[in-house]
């Protein structure tokens, strides 16, 4: 019987050719040989004439596809030939060829494992896991691949499989109960609120080692069998037995609470008010250790004074004052401010508040600011505290620097020197010096601007002025439009400048009589041209006229007969001041005496008038004939 043709090359070609389509990978190099074939063939089986047995090798992945588990629980198609596997590991390719296909970057670690990549997980690579150190030794042992860490088999989803148990296993194998994948602290889980001990007050800021250290000789954290009923299990009694002692059975928390030690309540079943010392104020809330510092609580304690507990703030400046030194003398036991002794007080001092010392703040006076302050300060005069404003003008008698004489605490500008107390000085105001206000007579003073005030002083604001003169006549505030250099006050009063006191003329060297009584004064004494700085309508009495024909010589009724450069014959030497035509000429003092007949001969019949040439007749005297021939 022939071969079919499609056979001859088989027979032709080695045994081996024949029947193996190509040579095994390298980790099945010992099945290499067409002995070996059965191994993992069983021909006869499927549609291809045989079967696959790699589950009856590699029986780690049987157990995983039993249990649906892992990888391969998601990705094998169960069938009776076991050909799914070829699916992914092919063999026949050489020993060079990889047995497992597997993209990295695609691979989706929660749809084909169970397990999430989540929080710190996912930036981990994937032999940070998939390692020998990572797999228990009881799934070491059926793992096929010679070298651990080239295996993804093994690895347990639990946390306790890659993580140290901090706990020691005393909380458990569930670490997502507390703790995420993103860190291990905070533990975001956990909630001691809903333990037997829920964390209150300052125990909220303690650090879990604090309570949780280790045992000595131990590394682990303790988080079971803790003393967390008393609060003896972790703080020692600062007491010492002084409650016990004393017959109290109260626990801590009679006294404390968790928000701090020195936040004490009182006690229960102890009430301080019984005692000698009720507690009050800020002494209610004081811790008892304050005060009882021994612990000991039937010690006598000192109380009768401030002084007894607290240091005097004020370095005994209290110390000799009638209320002595104790401080609820001033001050309440609800706080050392505010104080009792406040402004209404201080008008039992030596130094009431009145004005604008009302509203000084305390450390305004007393310095420095603070417990330390000075309150006896001894400043109880104006100078202490303020600068000089009138440059020294009143520290001599009869005022010594004592600004109470004419201000007030109201402000330094409202004074109290009166028109009424202005009588008492050298210069009394009368007339229309009583409305004259003060600053038209006392003006800034040239020496303050040159005042120095010293750093501790205050510098009021106002403008220092003088208020006292060396110099009291009129000329130190008016002018004088006379030029005289006279006292005012001998012709004027302060009521009116114009209504002038009788003057006595006979005091003078021109005698007023006649005619010159009846005369105004400007008229003889006219508006001085020659002295610029006088107002033109004041009268001038510097050069007061004494001649008669300093004033009537436009009206010279003899033509000039008796002036001439040599000399100006006073008209008084014929004439008086009662009445011009009264003549007292005596002619024996003439050139020309008169006997008797002549002495009964009119004046007119020897003294003629004449025409002058002016127009006006004049009589004349000047050049009168002496001789008889001249006449008779």
């Amino acid at each position: 019987m022939a071969l079919p043709l499609a056979l001859a090359p088989w027979l032709c070609a080695p045994a081996a050719a024949q029947i193996s389509p190509g040579s095994l990978s390298r980790p099945h190099q010992q099945l290499e040989g067409v002995t070996h074939c059965a191994s993992c063939h069983d021909f006869g089986a499927g549609a291809r004439g045989f079967s696959l047995k790699c589950l009856d090798c590699h029986t780690e992945i049987r157990r995983r596809l039993e249990a649906h588990t892992g990888f391969h629980s998601r990705a094998y198609k169960q069938a009776a030939t076991q050909a799914d596997c070829a699916r992914c590991h092919m063999e026949h390719n050489g020993q060079g060829f990889t047995l497992t296909r597997l993209d990295r970057a695609r691979f989706d670690h929660l749809a084909e494992t169970g397990f999430a990549l989540a929080g710190k997980h996912r930036a981990r690579a994937c032999e940070a896991c998939h390692n020998a150190k990572r797999i228990p030794a009881a799934a070491r042992a059926e793992i096929k691949v010679k070298d651990p860490n080239r295996s993804f088999l093994g690895l347990a989803q639990d946390c306790a499989a890659c993580h140290e148990d901090q706990h020691g296993g005393q909380l458990g194998s569930d670490c997502n109960h507390c703790h995420t994948e993103d860190a291990w602290k905070p533990a975001p889980g956990f909630d001691h609120s809903r333990t037997s001990f829920p964390l209150t007050g300052l125990h909220q800021a303690v650090a879990c080692q604090k309570c949780h250290g280790p045992k000595a000789g131990e590394d682990k954290p303790r988080y079971k069998g803790l003393v967390a009923g008393t609060c003896q299990g972790c703080h020692e009694d600062p007491h010492r037995g002084g409650f016990r002692d004393a017959g109290f059975s109260g626990t801590c928390d009679s006294c404390h609470n968790t928000s701090g030690w020195k936040n004490t309540r009182s006690a229960k079943g102890f009430n301080h008010s019984t005692t000698k010392f009720p507690l009050t104020g800020k002494h209610a809330d004081r811790p008892c250790a304050d005060c009882h510092k021994s612990n000991d609580f039937r010690r006598p304690i000192g109380y009768e004074q401030c002084v007894d507990c607290h240091q005097d703030p004020h370095a005994g400046q209290f110390a000799g004052r009638v209320a002595g030194s104790d401080c609820a003398a001033c001050h309440f036991d609800t706080g050392f401010k505010p104080a009792r002794f406040d402004r209404a007080m201080h008008e039992w001092s030596a130094f009431p508040l009145e004005g604008k010392h009302a509203a000084l703040g305390c450390p305004k006076c007393h310095q420095p600011e603070g417990r330390s302050a000075v309150y006896r300060t001894g400043k109880l005069d104006c100078s202490a505290c303020h600068a000089d404003q009138h440059a020294g003008e009143f520290a001599t008698a009869p005022y010594f620097d004592r600004c109470e004489q004419c201000h007030t605490q109201a402000g330094f500008e409202l004074v109290v020197f009166s028109v009424e107390r202005h009588e008492a000085t050298r210069f009394p105001l009368t007339g229309r010096h009583a409305l004259v206000p003060c600053n038209d007579c006392h003006q800034p003073l040239a020496a303050a601007a040159n005042l120095a005030v010293p750093a501790e002083k205050i510098a009021l604001p106002a403008v220092p002025r003088q208020h006292r003169f060396t110099d009291l006549t009129c000329n130190t505030c008016h002018q004088d439009p006379h030029q005289t250099r006279l006292a005012c006050e001998e012709c004027h009063t302060t009521q009116q400048w114009r209504e002038v006191k009788p003057f006595e003329h006979e005091e003078t060297e021109f005698r007023l009589e006649g005619a010159h009584q009846r005369v105004k004064c400007v008229d003889c004494h006219p508006p001085e041209a020659s002295v610029p700085a006088a107002p033109a309508s004041a009268p001038g009495f510097s050069e007061a006229r004494k001649q008669c024909g300093e004033c009537h010589g436009a009206k010279d009724a003899h033509g000039g007969q008796f002036t001439s450069e040599a000399r100006v014959e006073d008209c008084a030497a014929c004439h008086g001041a009662v009445r011009w035509e009264t003549v007292t000429f005596d002619h024996d003092r003439a050139l020309f005496t008169l006997d008797v007949a002549h002495r009964r001969v009119e004046c007119a019949k020897c003294h003629k008038q004449e025409s002058w040439p002016d127009g006006r007749m004049i009589r004349v005297y000047r050049g009168t004939p002496t001789k008889c021939v001249q006449c008779h």
